[in-house]
């Protein structure tokens, strides 16, 4: 029993001397143990980084207690000038860290609550820019760059894939025989399969005699046949789109434009749901708020009474009761 006395009294103090840049160096051990994908582990280095620039890591875990987190938050907002959603991202991956810490009792255990952030809506492209966009350019004249994008730009419009999805798929993932696209890389890292719309079909098909390729390479590809990047997508999305005098750059508006299409021409959220590969509901309901007053308008458009209103002016039940054709019997 004085062993394990010991032996506790010995741990709980080793514990308290692992300082903050020791802690966060397990920490993403743990994470690369428990799998997570790059992107995720490359946003946690990120956000330590900014809090090396706030904190002093050469301190023990054990001097970080709940008022450090609200200084942290309140330096983000005052000194680096950080939007609140932004402010937010930055510190989901602090918050998990120093939860890690309280499991492994190198700092005492505290609530951390995240700020309320007023989540800015981004218009999705209209109607106008989206035609513009999709307007195919002449083979003849354009180079292989621009014709590329404008194919990406149709696929991102036909299937409202992410960016890294996107550079990721390979030739043999376009199932035109059964008319799906299996993606291998997602965000939630679970593969899905999606349909193949005829539209799609037919410009993936024309892409590739001029792509070339074989199975093994990716759909979309630089000029010298590798994989396109999410930057080098991002920069061809954006000189494309400014090119044809659409301001709006975002590849992930796409994503937000085939919600938003989807929505107001009747389509489900549950489908909306497994289309965009969503875990849960959450976003899509974010996505159905986020359209809510255009939503408006199409409800006024579709309502069945409304609509049975505006095509006779007068329901028949009136027209009688005006006529007096009605009797007590008949509305009984």
């Amino acid at each position: 029993m004085q062993f394990h006395g010991r032996m506790a009294q010995f741990i709980e103090a080793r514990n308290q001397n692992i300082t903050v840049l020791e802690g966060f160096a397990q920490f993403q051990n743990f994470n690369v143990a428990k799998n997570l994908s790059d992107k995720t582990i490359k946003h946690y280095d990120i956000s330590f980084k900014l809090f090396t620039d706030f904190y002093d890591i050469s301190k023990p875990c054990c001097s970080i207690v709940e008022p450090t987190v609200f200084e942290f938050i309140a330096w983000m907002r005052n000194t680096r000038k950080i939007s609140d959603i932004t402010l937010i991202s930055y510190l989901r991956p602090i918050r998990a860290m120093l939860y890690y810490f309280m499991r492994q009792g190198f700092t005492s255990p505290f609530h951390i609550s995240e700020p309320k952030a007023t989540a800015k809506i981004k218009e999705p492209y209209t109607e106008y820019e989206m035609a513009i966009l999709l307007k195919k350019p002449d083979l003849k004249k354009c180079t292989f760059a621009e014709y590329r994008t404008w194919v990406i730009v149709n696929y991102l419009f036909a299937t409202g894939n992410r960016e890294g999805t996107v550079s990721n798929i390979k030739i043999a993932d376009v199932k035109f025989e059964s008319r799906i696209i299996h993606l291998k890389k997602t965000k939630n890292r679970k593969e899905q399969i999606i349909p193949l719309s005829s539209n799609l079909e037919k410009i993936l098909k024309e892409y590739l005699r001029y792509r070339k390729g074989g199975a093994d390479d990716y759909l979309f590809c630089n000029t010298a046949g590798e994989r396109l990047t999410e930057s080098a997508l991002r920069i061809g999305i954006r000189r494309y789109n400014q090119n044809r005098g659409v301001m709006k750059t975002s590849v992930h508006l796409f994503r937000h434009t085939f919600a938003k299409d989807w929505i107001l021409t009747g389509g489900d959220p549950f489908s909306l749901q497994e289309a965009l590969g969503h875990s849960t509901l959450e976003m899509t309901r974010k996505y159905v708020k986020m359209f809510n007053e255009d939503l408006k308008h199409v409800y006024e458009k579709h309502n069945p009474l409304d609509r049975f209103y505006e095509k006779s002016g007068k329901t028949r039940a009136q027209s009688k009761f005006k006529k007096g054709k009605f009797n007590k019997k008949s509305i009984s």
